[in-house]
């Protein structure tokens, strides 16, 4: 009955839904084969390699631990939100202001957060540790590896709609996951400074800033000094390598943290599940929520569903480690999920594109 359903749809998606063009090669609407599959790789081999060097330099002692806030002050404030300029300057005004695809990507996360919330809160697990755990099940590496991965694998196009889930998480999806983690022993007024702050970081946070001042140029056309365009450019173009350098150290440092008797043993229980949620669950949600909408008439771009389900087959945020240390939380758990979801991601991830594209 399952594999029915699953023809049947499938069936429906490819008779319904263009084949969609890589970088350098087509993938028609099929089962993936092989070289389908060592295609996709290709592209997508170098970006994991790249958090693999920066965690293999990280655990060698090659990148000095006091080394890393460095290269993450380097990347958020200089490189990603150059680059993130750049994408929203040269992207439709129309693309960066799609609400269906703003509300269908919302819901599918507050449906994550509700339910890894739901399955984890119980024993040892408060809702601070839940609330988090939630987040990094809802929440995938989108700037720093999402949008450059992305744009690589199905072109420029794919840039807005990937902007679009970066404001979503960032303003509203991590702090409702703050406010939960308060409710952990606090009151209803301890949640609400944490959304305040939570916020107020949105605020301070150089990304969302990036994006609409990319926004007010590519809906005003307008057109900065050379000079001042190539510097951004090459702050741009560092950002993509620096930054899954860096989400390799920050898994190595937290790693190291968690087994230097800094936070307690963590069963595998609590980590695999939630890994698994966020590549498996979450990415199924967002295609059949998206489908579901578009047989309903709502506006969703099919390509952009496409970006959107491949969005949340990525691994979880490296942010989510730092948020979690910041609120008191099991930050080695967080590393955990963190670093398992980027390690499958790597086969997962190409399956995802294998059977999207």
């Amino acid at each position: 009955m399952v594999e029915t359903r699953a023809k049947t749809f499938r069936l429906y998606w490819q008779t319904s839904a263009p084949s969609y063009r890589l970088a350098r090669f087509n993938v028609g609407l099929k089962s993936p084969d092989n070289a389908v599959v060592l295609q996709i790789l290709t592209i997508t081999f170098p970006f994991f390699a790249l958090v693999l060097c920066g965690f293999v330099a990280a655990r060698r002692g090659m990148l000095p631990m006091p080394a890393i806030p460095g290269l993450n002050a380097f990347v958020l404030f200089f490189a990603l939100p150059c680059m993130l300029y750049r994408f929203g300057a040269s992207t439709p005004i129309a693309q960066l202001l799609d609400v269906s695809v703003a509300l269908t990507y919302l819901l599918c996360g507050l449906v994550m957060v509700g339910f890894v919330v739901a399955v984890t809160l119980h024993g040892r697990i408060g809702w601070n540790d839940a609330a988090f755990g939630a987040l990094v099940g809802a929440f995938p590496n989108t700037g720093f590896m999402g949008v450059p991965l992305l744009v690589a694998l199905l072109g420029p196009r794919a840039a807005g709609p990937a902007i679009v889930t970066i404001l979503v998480d960032m303003v509203i999806t991590t702090s409702l996951c703050i406010a939960l983690s308060r409710l952990d022993g606090h009151d209803a007024a301890s949640a609400g400074r944490a959304v305040k702050n939570a916020l107020k970081g949105v605020a301070t946070n150089p990304m969302p800033w990036s994006i609409l001042l990319g926004a007010v140029v590519s809906a005003l056309q307008i057109e900065f000094p050379k000079p001042v365009v190539q510097t951004v450019g090459l702050l741009a173009d560092s950002a993509s390598p620096v930054a899954l350098f860096t989400i390799g150290a920050v898994l190595a440092r937290s790693q190291m943290m968690a087994q230097s008797g800094e936070a307690h043993a963590v069963h595998w229980l609590e980590v695999v599940p939630v890994a698994a949620i966020k590549l498996f669950l979450h990415p199924l949600l967002v295609l059949l929520v998206g489908a579901g909408a578009i047989q309903m008439g709502v506006p969703l771009d099919r390509f952009a569903l496409t970006v959107l389900v491949l969005l949340a087959a990525l691994p979880s945020a490296s942010n989510v480690s730092l948020l979690a240390e910041r609120f008191g939380a099991d930050n080695g758990r967080i590393a955990r999920i963190i670093l398992v979801s980027t390690a499958a991601a790597f086969f997962t991830f190409a399956g995802a594109v294998a059977l999207m594209t």
